[in-house]
């Protein structure tokens, strides 16, 4: 059927969203890491999306009648970047890490963008899961008239 490849569509912004919440979790757990094992403090990550196919590739192969093809349009993790910001210096002398002025470099993750990015990410979330709903509805709709 035709819509099917719609499912792939919002399953595929679910996953991307769902990894985007994960790296803001990741990146709040972290917010007070001085050390890691790549040496030195933690450093921001960020989620870098890629679109792959198109509205307008879907529309042409549905007017030939092919329907949406799986897997014809969507959106994927590209990537994780660390965040080249620069990193917080704070005055700590007591701290293990303090270097030899007493100044500790912390990670460069800030609460309120993490937050925001959350909250921005599980809003998506939402959204693709009202359309895959809305698809399901239309589906089972479309079965009742064969009745």
């Amino acid at each position: 059927m035709a819509f099917l490849g719609s499912f792939d569509i919002s399953a595929s912004g679910m996953s991307a969203q769902r990894i985007r919440m994960d790296v803001a979790a990741e990146n709040i757990a972290n917010i007070d890491t001085t050390r890691t094992q790549a040496g030195g403090a933690y450093r921001r990550k960020d989620v870098v999306f890629e679109s792959y196919g198109s509205f307008a590739d879907a529309v042409r192969s549905a007017s030939r009648g092919q329907g949406i093809q799986s897997r014809s349009a969507g959106v994927r993790v590209a990537g994780i970047i660390e965040d080249d910001r620069e990193m917080k210096r704070v005055y700590n002398p007591d701290h293990p890490d303090a270097d030899a002025d007493g100044f500790v470099t912390m990670p460069n993750v800030d609460l309120l963008k993490e937050t925001v990015d959350s909250m921005s990410a599980t809003r998506s979330y939402e959204a693709n899961v009202t359309a895959l709903n809305a698809m399901k509805l239309m589906a089972q709709k479309a079965l009742d008239i064969g009745k």
